[in-house]
């Protein structure tokens, strides 16, 4: 009786382990050359390498995904004009996605998506339209219609991009509270506060952060450890350093995710930050690269390490795996998820001749 116990047990801890070193990676994407939806892949995080799970069929430009913070449900928004945000269940056992229900965004091609830490909203951001929406989550995992929508005004100076708003991203900081909405059309970080209980988001003070004009911001991240954030800017390949208290953004530094010789067309995408805090990294699509970082740990400055080739085209997003020693990049442009690996001690990737085949990746996401 004993040895059967003991035998289940080990068996029991030897599954936990090995799915701990095998997350589940999911990947968003675009369905206009060949995709049908939303794929999962399990990451071996010993060996760096992809193995399909499974796929939501029939989601039309599934680009921009969010977890709930109990992993048991995938939020994603489907980027099309009059776009919608659907919520799917996630069988752990089977790697598979199955469709709960579907909600208009009250806007136009929908690109971004996340979701507050308490799993109670969701939030969409519409870059078509300038306009953002949050949702309530049902107690399946489903999402209710809409409960506000803020929508944006103004432009900027490149007026082949920035002749009206454009929210590229939604950030809910450590506290829950604030939030910081991108406007790549703007050249504006918009600030609100989040009320957790009720859903209401109310302007932030002060309402906004300007960028240099013409910079374009489009994703942002937040410092893991220290009240520090950075802001990718898309259209003149910048990365600009803040550090925050509430909803203000105190401008720290600006630097290039460029080599200085390089001459071609550019525009940035993604920007994370390892676990640690370390170092910080954000994609090149044009150059096709991804621009490597050391962050100061007193300042929060960044010191430039590397321009690491994605060995693709259009690097739209990337993701650090849980172990945090692997980097993996979505060439959208080439229809590959490429693996490097991260040296913890300088930051610095290395290409493992891994990829995945993927038609036109967006978004990747790792549980």
């Amino acid at each position: 009786m004993y040895k059967v116990l003991i035998f289940f047990v080990l068996n029991l801890l030897i599954s936990t382990i090995t799915l701990g070193q095998n997350p589940y990676l999911f990947v968003g994407t675009y369905t206009t050359r060949g995709s049908e939806g939303i794929y999962t892949f399990r990451f071996d995080t010993e060996k760096g390498t992809l193995t399909p799970a499974g796929e939501a069929k029939k989601l039309e430009n599934p680009s921009f995904l969010a977890i709930s913070p109990n992993r048991q449900f995938v939020y994603a928004v489907e980027e099309t004009a009059n776009g919608k945000v659907s919520a799917l269940r996630f069988e752990e056992n089977t790697g598979q996605l199955s469709l709960l229900n579907s909600q208009v965004v009250n806007g136009d091609y929908p690109c971004h998506i996340t979701i507050d830490k308490t799993g109670k909203w969701v939030i969409v951001g519409n870059y078509g339209s300038g306009n953002f929406s949050i949702f309530p989550v049902q107690a399946d995992g489903s999402l209710g219609k809409a409960t506000q929508t803020i929508q944006h005004a103004g432009k900027s100076i490149n007026t082949a991009r920035q002749e009206a708003p454009h929210v590229h991203s939604i950030n809910i900081g450590k506290n829950n509270k604030n939030i910081f909405v991108v406007d790549l059309g703007t050249d504006k970080i918009m600030s609100y506060q989040l009320d957790g209980k009720t859903g209401k988001i109310t302007v932030g003070n002060p309402p906004f952060t300007e960028v240099k004009a013409g910079a374009g911001p489009r994703h942002f991240a937040f410092h893991p450890k220290k009240n520090w954030a950075y802001s990718i800017l898309e259209l003149n390949s910048t990365i600009a350093a803040f550090s925050y208290k509430n909803s203000k953004l105190i401008d720290l530094q600006t630097i290039s995710t460029l080599p200085d010789d390089y001459k071609g067309e550019n525009s940035c995408a993604d920007i994370h930050i390892s676990a640690d805090g370390k170092f910080l990294y954000g994609s090149n699509r044009g150059h096709n690269s991804i621009s490597v970082y050391s962050i100061h740990q007193k300042t929060g400055k960044l010191t430039f390490i590397q321009n690491q080739p994605t060995e693709g085209k259009a690097p739209r997003n990337f993701a650090i795996d849980p172990s945090g020693k692997f980097l993996l990049a979505a060439n959208q442009n080439s229809d590959t998820i490429a693996v490097f690996k991260i040296d913890a001690k300088t930051g610095k990737l290395t290409y493992q001749n891994v990829e995945a085949k993927v038609s036109m990746p967006v978004c990747l996401k790792f549980k």
